[in-house]
């Protein structure tokens, strides 16, 4: 069978590296943002384990199920898929010391297509660069992640209660918390199905609407990180949809921080999501988080918003609101529903191209808001976005050059009206040019500060030397 190697550097010691494979956000932290895997079970490093998880092997949804064996614990672990879309596949992970800072993990791969005769002359175009991808993409998440994690190593692990914790940005933030080491909680309704890898995690079950308790307790937490909130960009906007908008913002909040400031052990934190929608449309005005809102829909229900968590002020909970900008991955959000476009050369300039898109990368979001959480210093108002933001024309130039595809044939702004009526103007022909003053100021460094690398390295297009 043929064999694949890989060694990845990390400035860690080895016990930090194992420690961080063996928690219970490793799995789904490490898994390439563009191969589309839908995490099933989560296998400890031990012997028997299993991990399953489906992955796209083109259109169709594949059930892979690898088991664990000749696990050492500190030093190596292998596994074998027992079920799934190769003929074999049989990988071994050895953690190696190098000195008391750092270490590396050589991956040995042995592994045969379902046709076997067909391995050896299609594997340089069918699996390698596949699989180059694929590990340089792990050894950049965990070394980052391990970096990350590295900076609070001072300050003590916290208890956390998360709401939104099965959105886009919540499940990527309650498996990164537990890879830290903090004991996550997730704050649900009664109808919320937990993806099927966290089916096991602690729950507090709330009516969001009537602002009550069902099952658990929100006593003793130290942090809560709240995420809500319909999709402003799933359906078409009418006076229905946009009431749900601004009502599955405002209520939950207003709801959540009133029970927490008459809790007899609030939290010392309350984290509230929020948008740089605040700013309403402001063409190349540069703003900043001492800049004033704007005057349209979604500015009007930021502010409502934001205002919703004042009893958690009033009650002397630290408080910080998150401003986030659009956050790219293709697992979801804008540029999930921009690569189709993009793929048939159809990514360029939309309504003229002009307006600005403040950007941040998944990465960066889970940091700033895990930095955030343990900086003591950080209340009010934070815009969590990319110090550089661009124009939606340099946006998907940057695009097609990843992509390599075209970029230049425009969509003009009265056929995205009438395609998407209102919610045209705000999500895609308005534009906001913000900058992240405040979360620089208190100390957070970006992960990825310009569009093209964030772009390459979430889709799996970057330039590798080997």
């Amino acid at each position: 069978m043929p064999t694949y190697e890989h060694i990845g550097d990390f400035e860690m010691p080895v016990e930090r590296v194992w420690q961080w494979y063996d928690s219970p956000g490793a799995f789904r932290r490490i898994m390439p943002e563009w191969e589309g895997i839908s995490p099933i079970q989560a296998g400890a490093l031990k012997n028997g384990e299993e991990t399953k998880f489906k992955v796209s092997i083109g259109p169709i949804k594949q059930q892979w199920i690898a088991r664990h064996h000749d696990v050492v614990d500190g030093e190596v672990f292998h596994d074998r898929m027992v079920k799934g879309p190769f003929g074999a596949w049989d990988h071994e992970h050895r953690f190696l010391p190098v000195d008391g800072t750092s270490s590396k993990i050589h991956d040995t791969v042995q592994w045969k297509l379902p046709f076997h005769m067909l391995t050896w002359w299609t594997a340089p175009f069918t699996v390698k660069g596949r699989m180059d991808q694929m590990f340089a993409y792990r050894t950049q998440r965990v070394q980052s992640d391990l970096s990350r994690i590295a900076m609070f190593d001072h300050m003590p692990r916290q208890k956390v209660l998360v709401s939104g914790s099965t959105g886009l940005i919540g499940m990527q933030l309650c498996a990164f918390l537990a890879a830290a080491g903090h004991d996550v909680t997730r704050l649900v309704r009664p109808t919320t199905r937990l993806p099927p890898d966290a089916s096991n995690d602690s729950v507090v079950v709330w009516d969001d609407v009537k602002g009550t308790v069902i099952d658990g307790d929100l006593n003793g937490f130290d942090t809560v990180i709240h995420l809500a909130g319909a999709g402003i960009g799933d359906k078409r906007w009418n006076k229905k949809r946009k009431e749900l908008i601004e009502t599955s913002r405002t209520v939950p909040t207003r709801n959540l921080a009133t029970l927490l400031a008459n809790l007899n052990q609030p939290p010392k934190t309350f984290l509230s999501g929020s948008a740089i929608g605040f700013y309403g449309n402001r063409g190349d005005e540069v703003l900043d988080e001492a800049s004033e809102g704007g005057d349209n829909f979604l500015a009007g229900t930021v502010r409502r918003w934001e205002e919703s968590a004042q009893p958690a002020v009033d009650a002397g909970i630290r408080t910080a609101w998150m401003r986030t900008g659009i956050v790219v991955t293709p697992m979801g959000g804008a540029l999930k529903k921009l690569l189709l476009p993009a793929n048939l050369g159809a990514g360029g300039p939309v309504g003229g191209g002009k307006q600005y898109y403040s950007w941040v990368s998944l990465d960066d979001q889970i940091y700033a808001i895990h930095h955030l959480m343990m900086t003591p210093k950080c209340e009010g108002r934070f815009n969590l976005t990319a110090p550089n933001p661009l124009t939606q024309k340099q946006f998907a130039k940057a695009m097609g050059k990843v992509m390599r595809r075209p970029a230049f044939a425009p969509l003009p702004g009265f056929v995205l009206k009438i395609l998407l009526g209102e919610m045209a103007q705000s999500l895609v022909l308005d534009g906001q040019r913000v900058l992240p003053n405040r979360l620089v100021e208190s100390g957070y460094s970006f992960q990825h500060d310009h569009l093209e690398a964030c772009l390459r390295q979430c889709l799996g297009k970057q330039k590798l030397t080997r």
